[in-house]
């Protein structure tokens, strides 16, 4: 995998290339929460630490809930002790935080200046409650501000592939109106990626956000969706600051 890089800043979204994982959650699932034999899990997350040059422990994940709860970490915890929240910060160097999706959008966060970063899980009840705002508040009171946050969005499902009833698209759409869309059969539809660049922009992020996606999850097999396969893995978006 690729990790991109800018000064201290580094960030990277894995796919389901690469791991050990049998079907249905071939091969790298990072998800301990949905079925997979956990040694298959553990060795994912080693390679996948290991394969963008840090270690294992250093890597902090969530239990993620559809909250908008914010944890701090200042140093790692081991994965059974994950506190049940939908987005981590640090202005720790080295400790790596992780967001878990498959269909949901992953959110990314940095304030290098400042040495602050967030790793957020913006699923459609989420986005709706505010998970973003709640992000950036958090890293805000770390030193961080909206004017020199970068953010980066993983891939998700897009707008034109989640369909849902009419009444949920109306409920979604008065708390966050840039999520309102349609499918390509005209049916009602949530565009997450949507809402969550809407909330960033009237937050204050002036830096470029970036979606680094190659298709929506739903349509792109090399990524993890729920939407699409139902007993599937996770993939995940990780972001740090390098202690060198």
């Amino acid at each position: 995998m690729n990790v991109a890089s800018s000064g201290p800043l580094r960030f990277t979204f894995t796919d389901r290339r690469g791991g050990v994982s049998l079907p249905p959650f071939d091969a790298l699932n990072l998800g301990d929460h949905v079925g997979d034999d956990p040694q298959a899990v553990r060795a994912n997350r080693d390679l996948a630490a290991r394969a963008f040059g840090v270690t294992p422990e250093q890597v902090v994940y969530m239990k993620q809930v559809h909250g908008i709860d914010v944890a701090l970490a200042r140093e790692p915890w081991p994965d059974e002790a994950a506190p049940s929240v939908d987005a981590l910060v640090t202005d720790r160097p080295g400790v790596v935080l992780a967001v878990l999706v498959a269909d949901c959008t992953p959110v990314l966060l940095a304030d290098p200046v400042a040495g602050v970063v967030g790793a957020v899980h913006a699923g459609r009840a989420g986005m709706a409650a505010g998970v973003v705002d709640a992000a950036i508040a958090a890293m805000c009171e770390l030193g961080a501000e909206p004017s020199r946050m970068q953010a980066f969005t993983g891939p998700g499902v897009c707008g034109a592939c989640y369909e849902v009833p009419e009444e949920l698209r109306a409920e979604v759409a008065a708390k966050e109106p840039a999520s309102w869309s349609t499918t390509r059969q005209g049916t009602p539809a949530i565009d997450v990626p949507a809402g969550v660049s809407a909330q960033l922009r009237r937050a204050g992020v002036k830096e470029s956000v970036t979606h680094i996606a190659d298709g929506c999850t739903m349509e792109n097999p090399q990524y993890f969706s729920y939407r699409r396969d139902g007993r599937t893995g996770r993939f995940a978006g990780f972001i740090w600051l390098d202690e060198g």
